[in-house]
């Protein structure tokens, strides 16, 4: 199998078997846009807090029917596309994103904030599952390397929502969320693109999955128990990051007395580190092996995370940006094992993880939120500081015998 070809990869014409970094940069800058836009939903919580007076409770529930809506339809359109195909469902989703968008933009109720976020969810629920497909079809065997730079793009997209926020929508008022429709449109135009390549290669990639030599047989007892591990570590992960995502600029406000802006500042900074730790987090695991990069990301926040709720200012933000880039390693090396584990079915394993990692972020959002009101955002982070310590869970994942990830 030829490894590594990039002067050959492209939108039209990158091969089956080469790592086309034309098409997954095509799918990462997709990632990007559609998370902008997504991310700017969270970002804004404190203009619709005080413009529709919503409690903690209230807003942990427009991320709950954001995140619900995306991770219950998730891997339903990932096992309908494993056995159905559809090349151009990914600018369709980005049609739902731009919706909702729209929706956003000219809310009178609380009730529209409601179907704004379930809209912006359905798009993610289709985009997520088929460019996954994308990015492995376009990996070359370097699964690790394809689903980072995917990531990475989309959460780079998470890390400027918040910036995008406190410079355009929070002085321009909540109309302008309807001027990010743009990035929508531009992103419908790269995915029709992608969505050709995709038709032209889906059929040889289908063939070339069921002899990449990812295959394994493992009893089903010990499948079904290393999946369980697995959607254990990402319940702590997505549980422990919604307290960043819905209330890190609440606890900054609360705690230190910033400023919104700076406050968006510096969730920016913890996105940003996020987004950095996805893109090593692949390439590592494709090197060491996926359980190496599990063990080391989940487990190796835990001593920083129980040091943040006592930390000051400074150290709070460089504590919180160590997390964010060790924790965000885990994802791309936890989503290449869960389909080593199940070769065959990505779309059907990428839909059921990231609409797992949806739900738990969104069912996180509304029980912090719930806990916000009751005991206060700072116990909110002492809570969260053990979810971590989970990680020991690793070592009861099985081994994998593979370095390479191929």
């Amino acid at each position: 199998m030829i490894r590594n070809q990039p002067e050959n990869g492209g939108a039209q014409n990158a091969p089956y078997g080469s790592t086309g970094f034309r098409v997954l940069g095509a799918i990462s800058l997709s990632h990007f846009l559609n998370d902008i836009m997504q991310s700017l939903l969270l970002a804004v919580y404190p203009l619709l807090k005080g413009k529709f007076q919503l409690s903690f409770a209230q807003i942990g529930l427009i991320t709950l029917c954001y995140q619900l809506t995306a991770s219950l339809l998730q891997p339903l359109v990932g096992f309908y596309t494993d056995r159905h195909p559809k090349p151009y469902s990914l600018a369709f989703a980005m049609g739902c994103t731009m919706g909702g968008l729209l929706v956003l933009g000219s809310a009178n109720s609380y009730g529209m904030l409601l179907f704004g976020a379930a809209l912006v969810g359905t798009g993610s629920s289709i985009f997520h599952p088929e460019s996954s497909r994308v990015a492995r079809m376009a990996s070359g065997g370097r699964h690790g390397l394809a689903q980072s730079i995917f990531q990475v793009g989309g959460n780079a997209g998470t890390a400027m929502g918040p910036l995008l926020a406190a410079w355009i929508v929070i002085p321009m008022g909540q109309g302008s969320i309807r001027w990010f429709s743009l990035a929508a449109l531009l992103a419908i135009a790269v995915l029709l693109r992608v969505g050709g390549w995709y038709k032209r290669n889906w059929r040889i990639a289908k063939h070339g999955h069921a002899n990449d030599g990812t295959r394994e047989e493992r009893p089903a007892r010990n499948v079904a128990l290393a999946m369980a591990i697995l959607l254990a570590l990402i319940f702590s992960k997505y549980f422990y990051l919604a307290s960043f995502s819905s209330y890190y600029i609440f606890f900054l406000m609360h705690r230190f007395h910033l400023t919104v802006k700076s406050a968006q500042a510096h969730l920016f900074l913890f996105l940003f580190a996020v987004a950095a730790g996805t893109l090593l987090g692949g390439p590592i695991g494709d090197r060491i092996g996926r359980k190496g990069v599990i063990w080391g990301s989940i487990l190796g926040a835990a001593p920083f995370a129980l040091t943040l709720p006592y930390a000051d200012l400074l150290w709070t933000g460089i504590l919180s940006f160590i997390i964010g880039f060790i924790l965000a390693s885990a994802f791309s090396a936890i989503i290449v094992f869960a389909q080593e584990l199940v070769p065959g079915k990505v779309g059907t394993v990428s839909g059921f993880f990231f609409g797992f990692a949806f739900g738990m972020g969104g069912i996180g959002a509304a029980v912090l939120g719930w806990l916000a009101d009751l005991r206060g955002i700072d116990y909110v982070y002492h809570v969260c500081s053990f979810l971590p310590l989970l990680g020991i869970l690793t070592a009861f994942l099985p081994t994998t015998g593979k370095k390479s990830g191929c």
